[in-house]
């Protein structure tokens, strides 16, 4: 059992499983949101949105959570803006600040001393140089999230499965959309240190899609991702210790795996149970056949 031991007997590997528990368990109760509401695209933009924020926090050297969470806001009212000062779509608004604010990060981050070391922290994160204040962060980040979707549960369900009943029934779709865009911002802020900018995205995604495949309601869909995402995470760093490979990259990457192995099964399922009731279908027929035919 030492094998299975031996990645969590220091500090900085116990604060890694603590951060990246953290992490899974807010990005199954937003990213299930994400899922159910077809909301991909707009979750990797915010993503990549942050980068210049953080950017320009290691240049003037200020708090790099305040620099991320300014250009998230920063990104979600010019989608707005875009959205509605014009008749494109909203993935219109979305594509043009994700490519801008990807752009500009990248220039910030070339000024500084050191560009490429500080965008490979900004984009893969470093889940072993977590510090405890960035576990309390992302603990307060849970308590908020969990604690938004507790109280904005109905009005996020109706708004998942029908924006035109929500504003019906008087939930006020567009706040509500507002709020989930700040809740996503908040896990994304509170967790990238922990992942990276570009592989938070298959903690976002990655659990909840999986837990999608295996069932329907929505608590049940954050229990399981979270399940799952808690186990990429731990499954990540004994297979980065071992292989040597960064830890960060590989707690994305298994999510990922997972989802194309339950993918693979379910269709396997599929196809055997299609050819079962075309066999029955066709015995049936025989039969039937058999017994309308003349003796």
């Amino acid at each position: 059992m030492d094998w299975l031991i031996d990645p969590f007997a220091l500090g900085i590997q116990q604060r890694a499983l603590l951060a990246g528990s953290l992490a899974a368990i807010v990005f199954a109760v937003v990213g299930t949101w994400v899922v159910i509401r077809g909301m991909t695209f707009l979750g990797d933009a915010l993503v990549h949105g942050v980068i210049p924020g953080i950017a320009l926090a290691v240049l003037f050297d200020f708090n790099v959570l305040i620099g991320a969470a300014i250009a998230a806001l920063v990104m979600v009212a010019g989608i707005n803006f875009v959205h509605h000062q014009t008749e494109f779509s909203e993935d219109t608004g979305i594509g043009l600040l994700f490519a801008g604010m990807l752009a500009l990060g990248v220039i910030l981050i070339s000024t500084t001393d050191d560009g490429s070391g500080t965008l490979n922290a900004i984009l893969f994160g470093n889940a072993l140089g977590v510090s405890t204040a960035d576990i309390a962060v992302l603990g307060v980040v849970v308590a908020v999230t969990i604690g938004g979707t507790m109280l904005l549960y109905r009005r996020l369900l109706v708004l998942a499965f029908n924006e035109q009943k929500a504003a019906l029934f008087g939930l006020k779709p567009r706040l509500t959309h507002a709020i989930l865009l700040v809740l996503i911002t908040l896990s994304i802020v509170g967790s990238f240190r922990t992942v990276g900018t570009l592989l938070v995205f298959g903690l976002l995604v990655g659990p909840p899609a999986t837990a999608a495949l295996l069932v329907r309601r929505v608590p049940t869909m954050m229990a399981t991702a979270g399940a799952i995402g808690i186990l990429s995470v731990v499954g990540g760093l004994i297979i980065s210790y071992h292989a040597r490979t960064s830890g960060s990259a590989t707690m994305a990457l298994i999510p990922i795996v997972l989802f194309f192995i339950v993918l693979g099964v379910k269709s396997l399922g599929r196809d055997a149970t299609g050819h079962q009731s075309e066999r029955g279908h066709q015995s049936a027929e025989h039969r039937e056949a058999s017994d309308q035919a003349p003796t």
